[in-house]
């Protein structure tokens, strides 16, 4: 059974950093494609960060551009997400995804097959 487990959110007073971790296990596959996205209270989940191990290609979304960095490690099986500058707007519960391959729907979440249960992110004074 293949589980994503996400942890390291927190609360944090804007402008300060947060680094996320996902760990996978349970699975035979190698996960091509691995990404972050973020659900706030009300809104729909939408697309943070993904990386892509086969062309070591990383993609984000505008509103984090140059302050969050998606990264993995695949011999620990975990992907990273260092997120710095942290605004109020970035406050919201962050899940992990992956899918074994890549494709140019890498933004959708029904792209992915495996889902973790996500961590809090609060960026507030």
């Amino acid at each position: 059974q293949v589980q994503l487990v996400e942890s390291g959110g927190g609360l944090v007073q804007p402008g300060g950093s947060l680094r996320l971790s996902c760990a996978t296990s349970g699975s035979r596959l190698s996960f091509d494609n691995m990404g972050w996205f973020r659900q706030a209270p009300g809104k729909e989940r939408e697309f943070v960060a993904t990386t892509v191990w086969s062309g070591s290609t990383t993609y984000y979304a505008e509103s984090v551009k140059g302050r969050f960095t998606i990264s993995r490690d695949n011999a620990k099986k975990t992907v990273f997400l260092q997120m710095n500058s942290l605004k109020p707007a970035d406050t919201a519960v962050y899940y992990c995804a992956a899918r074994p391959y890549y494709s140019n729907t890498y933004y959708r979440a029904d792209a992915y097959n495996f889902w973790g249960q996500g961590t809090q992110v609060t960026v507030s004074a």
